[in-house]
């Protein structure tokens, strides 16, 4: 019995290995498909309600920043790339829309300033941040720290730089990235009247 085993081809290791790496591969690729529709149909489904959810939130904040009963969007053709939209609030004002990222610490911080009517500050929201929790996030979670710049208007700065809006403490970065979106705004505003 011994020979007969012995005569009997062997099966060769290597093609095993390839045909089973070949299976692997292709099941792999299969659920890889199956996710990436499964994925893409959910997309589909969620994307209006998700655009409708974030216009809510947007025109949330604009009531808290310049209440009005009208917000027509304007065409803002200045030069700063900043401002992501400006709208005209009536006789109130203006509100606008300012990305703040590049002068944040975290690369994503986007606000809502609203403008009086006689150019002076009405109101700030922090729409997106990814700040630092209990930090830089203090702008977003904190009012009356964002009630500092009710008022203001020309060109706005933290105390370290010599203005009058109290830093965040342990976030200057951030507090400067705000007061520079709220000079922006008001700057963006001057140019549209």
């Amino acid at each position: 019995m011994s020979e007969a085993v012995a005569k009997r081809p062997r099966s060769h290791p290597k093609k095993d290995s390839d045909s089973s790496m070949g299976k692997l591969t292709v099941t792999l690729g299969a659920i890889c498909a199956v996710c990436a529709l499964v994925l893409g149909g959910v997309y589909s489904l969620t994307a209006d309600q998700i655009k409708m959810n974030q216009m809510g939130e947007k025109m949330g904040a604009m009531k808290l920043v310049l209440a009005a009963d009208d917000y027509d969007e304007v065409s803002y053709t200045g030069a700063d790339t900043n401002i992501l939209s400006a709208y005209k609030a009536g006789d109130a004002g203006y509100v606008l829309e300012v990305n703040c990222a590049a002068n944040s610490f975290s690369g994503t911080l986007s606000i809502m300033v609203g403008v009086n009517s006689d150019g002076t500050v009405s109101g700030v929201e922090v729409l997106e941040s990814a700040e630092t929790s209990g930090l830089g996030a203090i702008a977003k979670e904190d009012a009356s720290w964002r009630a500092q710049y009710v008022g203001k208007s020309g060109e706005v700065k933290v105390d370290k730089d010599g203005g009058e809006i109290t830093s965040i403490s342990g976030a200057t970065i951030t507090s400067r990235g705000v007061s520079t979106g709220v000079t922006a705004a008001l700057a963006a505003v001057a140019e549209l009247n």
